[in-house]
């Protein structure tokens, strides 16, 4: 449907005082481009080359009542404008800026672009600075009404030497450059929930006011317009070719205006079923409960050795005494959350990865452990007593460092519920993060806690006698099987070399130690301490081996690039991301993947793949942060009817796993 008679004389008018002006008026800019429905042209920022190795040009529409252009991702129809710099001189690739779009729709298809006005800054690459420019632009463009109109313009400008002064429309593309959505970290987090035409992506975007949010990922799908939900913004979902198995781990490109402002973020999508629809008051819940269960873990039950001498040793004291005890076991787990909090957030700012238990990826930090370990081990035994400083309460005793001791040797597990807490945490801001590792934090000193509301438990138990020798030395082989435990992980990492001088250097100051409590040698108490150093350094200065672990039997090493392709052939494919300081990733072969039904099956059709994340490996996390996970252990299952992956939950069952495998293989008879 063309325009009224009145728009049309108006237009023509325009046209003419353009004509009348050019070359004159707007020395840095090219003669308009005209017709019934829009009008174009090229203009500079500057008169003149000058020095300048880069001119800030700008593509400027005017576009007739009713009439629109499109972004560079112009949604379910339209197209963006396409340039072709041919026949330039001294002119270089150009960088294209485009300003926050807004929706609209025509004939009921929704579309993303620009009414009225539009100009498009860009900066150009000047080969020789100081020499004339010569802009030649082919300008093919779509407007759209009632109906849509290609349209196409030949621009050109000539810039001379001499001094870049800035020119009449400087300003104009200053302004526009302006309203460029401002580029910012990822913080928020994409899921695609449901598939096939119901299939929707929540966005989750802490901090920002979002009122709309425009999705680039390719050619294969189209997104509608979002609904506000709980937490964020819900996304329908087009697909114009694949499915979900495409969109599940891209990384979309996101545009987000609202309250006045743009900004554009870098979101990867993760698979349904994790975090992004869930409350704060719900994650803040389950990581309160996965702190509570931490207690109950095989990583954690060495340092009971420590909290049960804290309890005894208390059997006579008073109800304060008692009280006091506790707390600052509490309060030691609490500040220990609170640095792994502060961690997290740095590492984040800084780009890094980031994950639960990462820390014993690093040798230094096996080697320091398994020095600690053995020292309290020693200590246990009765062979020497040194007192600490006022503040830790004593290396027998010490509250505050219990506390601290524990969180250390509690984070190579995941619990239930921890896995999704720290997911979700890690994707959020420090605010967030904060909240859900004091909530971690005050589960795990929950009992603590209670015994510090209650201390009439403290008050109940036996006083201090001989069973309390049998205890301690029970309990110092405990924290000496840890260290042996600890030690294997060192020796996968770094070979047994590294890890034989590490247990030396490590067990000498125990043994010497226990010399000087009993002859007072402080030459020898020196020399224990010079000889940890240097058997520490020699540990970190030996090279590690990289090497993969081999895999074992019926298990294949992880590729990721395979799953696609082996699904495709109707295969199920069975992930199971571990490593060696893992203690419930050995729960969970041992109970459930390495015997029965459950091995049986990965025996037999199911093509089972190892992750070992022993090491640090960039591949295997960001395989993890796909599904929203940075905490071992791991596993999904992928087949013909779950191309993107079923995860499983951190403890499994036996039933889980069968019942994953069939889902995932329904298709094909698997």
């Amino acid at each position: 449907m063309g325009l009224t008679g009145v728009v049309r004389l108006r237009f023509a008018a325009l046209a003419l005082a353009a004509v009348a002006v050019a070359g004159e008026a707007h020395p840095a800019a090219s003669p308009w481009v005209r017709t019934p429905e829009a009008a174009v042209r090229l203009v500079s920022a500057s008169e003149a080359v000058g020095s300048l190795d880069r001119l800030r040009l700008g593509l400027e529409f005017e576009l007739a009542p009713g009439w629109k252009t499109y972004w560079r991702s112009p949604g379910e129809g339209g197209l963006p404008p396409g340039l072709d710099w041919a026949g330039s001189g001294n002119l270089g690739e150009a960088s294209l800026y485009w300003p926050a779009p807004a929706r609209f729709t025509i004939l009921g298809i929704d579309s993303v672009g620009y009414e009225d006005r539009l100009l498009l800054p860009m900066d150009v690459r000047v080969p020789e600075p100081g020499e004339p420019v010569r802009a030649r632009l082919r300008v093919d463009y779509l407007t759209c009404s009632d109906i849509c109109v290609p349209q196409s313009a030949d621009l050109s400008l000539a810039l001379p030497a001499g001094a870049a002064q800035p020119s009449a429309e400087a300003f104009a593309i200053d302004r526009w450059r302006g309203r460029t959505p401002r580029p910012e970290p990822a913080a928020g987090r994409a899921e695609l929930v449901g598939a096939g035409d119901g299939a929707v992506l929540h966005v989750a975007l802490p901090g920002i006011e979002a009122k709309d949010i425009f999705i680039e990922a390719g050619n294969f799908a189209a997104f509608g317009r979002p609904a506000p939900v709980a937490g964020g913004l819900a996304v329908p979902v087009a697909w114009a070719k694949g499915g979900p198995e495409a969109l599940v781990g891209r990384e979309l490109v996101a545009t987000v205006t609202g309250g006045g402002e743009a900004v554009e973020q870098r979101l990867r999508v993760a698979p349904g079923g994790g975090t992004a629809s869930y409350g704060i008051a719900i994650i803040l819940a389950l990581a309160l409960a996965g702190g509570v269960i931490l207690n109950l873990m095989p990583c954690v039950l060495p340092v009971l050795g420590i909290k049960l001498m804290h309890f005894a040793g208390l059997g006579g004291a008073g109800r304060s005494r008692a009280r006091a005890e506790f707390l600052a076991v509490a309060a030691g787990i609490v500040f220990s959350f609170w640095l792994l909090a502060g961690a997290a957030v740095a590492a984040a700012e800084a780009g890094m990865a980031v994950g639960w238990g990462v820390q014993f990826q690093q040798p230094a930090f096996l080697a320091a452990m398994l020095f600690l370990l053995l020292l309290f081990a020693a200590n246990l035994w009765g062979y020497f007593e040194i007192p600490a400083p006022r503040f830790a309460g004593g290396l027998r005793g010490g509250p505050f460092l219990t506390g601290m001791f524990a969180t250390l040797l509690a984070t190579p597990c995941s619990a239930p519920f921890v896995g999704t807490a720290v997911g979700f945490a890690l994707t959020r801001g420090p605010l967030e993060i904060a909240l859900i590792f004091t909530a971690l934090g005050l589960g795990l000193a929950l009992p603590y806690l209670a015994v510090a509301a209650l201390p009439g438990l403290a008050a109940a138990l036996p006083k201090p006698g001989r069973w309390m020798v049998r205890l301690r030395f029970v309990l110092g082989l405990a924290l000496a099987g840890t260290a042996v435990w600890l030690l294997t992980v060192l020796a996968a990492q770094l070979g047994w070399t590294a890890a034989a001088a590490a247990l030396a250097a490590a067990a000498l100051p125990a043994a010497l130690l226990a010399t000087w409590a009993r002859r007072r040698g402080r030459i020898l108490a020196g020399g224990a301490v010079l000889a940890a150093a240097a058997g520490l350094a020699a540990v970190l200065m030996l090279p590690a081996s990289m090497e993969p672990a081999a895999p074992d039997g019926r298990w294949q090493a992880f590729e990721e690039a395979r799953i696609g392709p082996l699904v495709s052939e109707g295969r199920t494919v069975f992930v199971d991301v571990t490593a060696d300081w893992c203690i419930t990733c050995k729960f969970n072969k041992a109970a459930v993947l390495e015997r029965g039904p459950v091995a049986a099956r990965l025996a037999g059709d199911v093509v089972a793949m190892r992750a070992d994340w022993t090491r640090p490996d960039a591949a295997i996390s960001a395989y993890l942060a796909r599904f929203a996970r940075y905490g071992i252990p791991f596993n999904a299952v992928y087949g013909p009817s779950a191309p993107a992956g079923i995860p499983l939950p951190e403890l499994l069952t036996e039933g889980a796993v069968l019942e994953a495998l069939d889902e995932a293989g329904r298709r094909s008879g698997g």
